[in-house]
């Protein structure tokens, strides 16, 4: 069975028993179409959407000092990305690691096969000498599955705040799994957005041109194109909320109507309230304390913390006990 038919049966169970919930939910890992890639990218570049700019200044600024205890080693290593994405940020690392002639394989895992094929083909263009293999799988699956352990050392990325995406018991799951995955004495680089003015949060996810709107949006899109979906996307409004004492920003599609939504697939129709919502996606902040005690409940020694100049995002390198 393709990987594609794989995902149509996951796509189509977690529809089923998302929108057959109470409140109703859907995935934020089924954002990442093809379209929602793209999407993405737009709203990397948005003026609000501060966190790759502040994670790329830390990158250009420090690159050196992040990468000096994986070099100090003085051996071959495993470069390790979870959600690799378009690679841009990592690239800087890249560069600096074939500088330094360091031998090293890159191993870029992503849930969406279409931004591995971009990635490996940015990658064969930029750096044809480098070693690359794409894994395309979710975080959980990779860490247990380890397909790139061959006895050397690793450093994994877990960048742009992805660990942000889950509630606090399901972090700790995650942290689980890459305690699993990181044998004694890896390192670990996580990226997490820092606890900031709630209003400079919220912007990031309410932007002035509705990319994110839209990036929510597609979702529902994404339904009616693969599930037979009759969504009319212009009766459902992104709307997002940030609480600053949990640092929790939640994302919801709100049915703007009392409506019944058909998907001829899953031979089911889902009746909304008028305003009932759908939860989408957490974008959960954290204090750089909160991060140290992460890295201790996952079985991890904080290393270093890497700030960019306004404190607003941090990539902090933890090493596996």
């Amino acid at each position: 069975m393709s990987s594609k038919n794989l995902d149509f049966g996951n796509f189509a169970q977690d529809v089923m028993v998302g929108l057959s919930s109470s409140p109703k939910t859907l995935p934020s890992k089924y954002f990442y179409d093809a379209k929602g890639d793209k999407l993405f990218q737009k709203i990397m570049d948005l003026p609000e959407y501060y966190l790759t700019r502040k994670e790329f200044e830390i990158f250009e600024k420090q690159f050196e000092k992040i990468l000096q205890p994986i070099l100090n080693l003085g051996q071959s290593f495993n470069l390790v990305e979870l959600g690799a994405g378009d690679g841009l940020k990592t690239k800087i690392l890249l560069r600096h690691l074939l500088h330094k002639k360091a031998d090293f394989e890159y191993f870029p895992i992503d849930f969406s096969g279409s931004v591995l094929n971009e990635l490996k083909h940015s990658i064969s263009l930029e750096f044809p000498d480098l070693n690359v293999t794409c894994i395309e799988d979710t975080y959980r699956g990779s860490l247990l599955r380890r397909s790139w352990e061959n006895g050397k050392p690793s450093l994994i990325l877990f960048l742009g705040s992805n660990i942000g995406n889950f509630g606090l018991e399901e972090a700790f799951d995650i942290l689980d799994h890459l305690r699993i995955g990181a044998t004694h004495g890896d390192f670990v680089l996580i990226g997490i957005d820092l606890k900031k003015n709630p209003e400079t949060i919220l912007s990031a996810y309410h932007d002035s041109k509705g990319i994110t709107s839209e990036f929510n949006l597609n979702l529902l899109e994404r339904i009616n194109k693969e599930l037979k979906g009759d969504f009319d996307l212009d009766t459902f409004m992104h709307w997002p909320s940030y609480d600053p004492v949990s640092g929790e920003c939640r994302s919801h599609l709100v049915s703007m109507k009392e409506q019944t939504v058909n998907i001829k697939d899953l031979d089911q129709s889902f009746f909304f309230e008028a305003f009932e919502p759908i939860f989408t996606e957490i974008s959960k902040k954290y204090s750089l304390l909160e991060i140290e005690q992460l890295g201790q409940r996952g079985g991890f020694k904080t290393i270093q913390n890497f700030t960019d100049d306004t404190n607003y995002f941090a990539d902090v390198l933890w090493r596996r006990l």
